[in-house]
């Protein structure tokens, strides 16, 4: 069985959304639609209803397999690397591995990682999504070797350089009063009292108070969020409202989410995070192409 079609078809099923999977995984629409095909025809079922998307039974018991089927991959892979390099037998090129909260520096993510798939191509690259509280656990960790983050992280062990600058907004449900405003926009003061999640305690306070807009109220929210996808569930349940940046509607158009601009809130930059001082030349190549596409992304975003 082919893990990509599993992993294709388990990010749909748990985004719930073709468009969304698509984003998680870096590849097109479509091409995750022929995944999910392909796997239904293999196995000679319907493991998706398309219209909304669910798991039909079948892809429930197939949803649980993949799972672990993945997982197991992702250890063997590790346990062949570390027996390689118990023997002095170090692989051909060691992954780059890029950690990516949300949907990092939006448009900007994908461009990056395959400019240097393109520059790069005899060096492996694996993507990690990151949750709130590694903003800089995982590189100082050395789970992953270079990060999109935002904001920049606060801590002497980590540099960064800015991508993108956006404006910030909120998301709030659709019945949410705010939701007329999604068009003019709202201030500070109108925002005051929604009720943003909670986040763990072991959270960086740099990203809280990114989250927070600099607040303490919101911290007494009552659902805990740990990626976008809990926040924007949170949302269109009526449970919670949130915050990002402006892209961050383009990536989470949920049905049910309604996004509105706070006007008098400073723009937020997302950031590439690497190691200070970090040798790596692999990370000084990512590093200087996202640079490169930040600068000028025009050429390289259309190719």
């Amino acid at each position: 069985m082919d893990l990509r079609l599993l992993s294709s078809f388990l990010a749909v099923a748990e985004e719930g959304h073709f468009g969304r999977a698509a984003a998680r995984l870096f590849l097109s629409p479509p091409a995750v639609t022929q995944h999910v095909r392909r796997l239904e025809a293999d196995l000679g079922t319907r493991l998706l209803h398309r219209s909304p998307v669910a798991l039909t039974p079948a892809g429930e018991r197939l949803a649980a397999h993949a799972r672990t089927l993945l997982a197991l991959a992702d250890a063997a892979l590790r346990d062949v690397r570390d027996a390689a390099e118990a023997a002095g037998r170090r692989p051909a090129a060691r992954p780059l591995r890029v950690g990516i909260m949300g949907h990092g520096s939006a448009e900007l993510t994908p461009a990056a990682i395959n400019a240097y798939r393109r520059a790069r191509p005899e060096v492996p690259v694996e993507t990690f999504q990151l949750d709130y509280t590694e903003h800089v656990s995982a590189l100082a960790g050395g789970r992953v070797d270079v990060a999109f983050v935002r904001p920049a992280p606060d801590d002497e062990r980590i540099g960064s350089d800015v991508l993108t600058t956006e404006q910030r907004i909120v998301a709030v449900p659709e019945s949410s009063p705010l939701a007329d405003a999604r068009d003019t926009g709202v201030g500070l003061a109108d925002i005051a009292e929604l009720p943003f999640p909670r986040l763990p305690d072991h959270t960086p306070r740099v990203f809280a108070d990114y989250l927070y807009f600099g607040g303490e109220a919101a911290r007494r929210g009552g659902m805990t969020a740990l990626t976008p996808h809990d926040v924007v569930t949170g949302v269109v349940t009526g449970r919670a409202a949130g915050s990002g940046l402006r892209s961050f509607s383009r990536y989470y158009a949920w049905p049910g989410a309604v996004y509105v601009p706070v006007l008098d809130a400073p723009w937020e930059s997302s950031h590439l995070a690497v190691r200070a001082g970090d040798p790596d030349p692999e990370v000084a190549i990512f590093r200087a192409l996202a640079l490169a596409l930040a600068r000028d992304p025009g050429p390289l975003l259309a190719s």
